[in-house]
């Protein structure tokens, strides 16, 4: 199975015209696809508050990596209305030529939440939104005329166009890793996105998955398996300095609160040959497909040594 690479890049982590650069770069170093996120504040103190808005960039960005994946890992379901993010999303696939992979979440950043007014219901409520919204979106996508009634969502004879160039749809990222957020993956995804785990528990996830799948009546086979994380290349040393400082850093209470070392056995860093090591333990539970982000990243140095010095092991 060819194994995939993608980069994620934190919108505050450069201005505008160097978010665009960076992403032609990374487009030019071969990867298969390159995510922002979709939050308002950012997720650690050491970078900036300048956030654009996920969805906004996609366009613009589309219009300058011109062959390039994109994505938004992952959309979160509670800020948009399902009808209005699938009207989004298929512009996007429009316009970038069908180069969307299409990331959606539960939703989990409380203080977003707080800060900007939106409704945070528990847990179980926000999956069971996201499932009705993934549920939506697919039909809107691929009906011309599309209606659903639900707990959380109705749509009633809707017609949306243009319709999204890749068919039946652009591929549905789901992320997350409870429970919960499987059996929902098992319904909907083309991938499933595990994240917040070492490669151990992935393995444990995976196992879990299937079991979902075979619950809903979907071949686990038919369903790619994503890692996301950061990754930190370096002297072992002084990679272990990066990944701590990025801990401390955190604007997350769970990253505050968890020790040094589960930070650590969470994350990939050290030198090419330590992560070339890391990576093929998530392999061998099953990750075929892995979104990285490269902290401290102001001049792409990680991308090109990752790029140079780790994929080629995986070809």
């Amino acid at each position: 199975m060819a194994i995939k690479f993608g980069v994620q890049v934190w919108q505050e982590e450069f201005e505008l015209g160097g978010y665009r650069k960076a992403w032609c770069e990374i487009e030019d170093m071969g990867y298969y696809s390159v995510w922002n996120y979709d939050h308002f504040y950012p997720m650690a103190n050491i970078t900036s508050q300048y956030m654009p808005e996920a969805w906004t960039l996609l366009p613009y960005l589309a219009e300058h990596a011109k062959k390039i994946r994109i994505g938004v890992l992952v959309s979160c379901n509670s800020y948009r209305y399902p009808s209005v993010l699938a009207k989004i999303a298929s512009t996007v696939d429009v316009i970038s030529d069908g180069r969307l992979e299409f990331g959606i979440g539960a939703g989990w950043h409380k203080p977003e939440y707080d800060a900007y007014g939106i409704p945070f219901p528990r847990a179980k409520v926000r999956i069971e939104q996201m499932d009705e919204a993934t549920e939506i979106i697919k039909r809107i996508w691929s009906q011309d005329k599309a209606s659903f009634k639900g707990k959380y969502y109705s749509i009633e004879n809707l017609i949306s166009y243009p319709k999204p160039i890749q068919k039946p749809y652009p591929p549905i990222m789901i992320g997350g890793r409870g429970n919960m957020t499987l059996r929902v993956a098992a319904k909907h995804a083309n991938n499933l996105n595990i994240v917040d785990c070492n490669p151990e528990e992935y393995g444990e996830r995976v196992e879990a998955f299937k079991k979902k799948c075979s619950e809903m009546g979907r071949r686990f086979e038919d369903i790619e398996m994503s890692w996301h994380g950061h990754v930190i290349l370096g002297d072992t040393e002084e990679a272990k300095r990066k990944a701590l400082k990025l801990k401390e850093g955190s604007t997350i209470k769970a990253v505050q609160d968890t020790s040094k070392e589960n930070f650590l056995d969470k994350a990939i860093w050290g030198t090419p040959e330590e992560v070339i090591n890391r990576l093929q333990r998530y392999i061998d539970s099953g990750a075929s497909y892995f979104v990285c982000h490269f902290p401290f990243p102001e001049d792409l140095k990680p991308q090109r040594t990752f790029m140079e010095k780790v994929i080629p092991s995986f070809k």
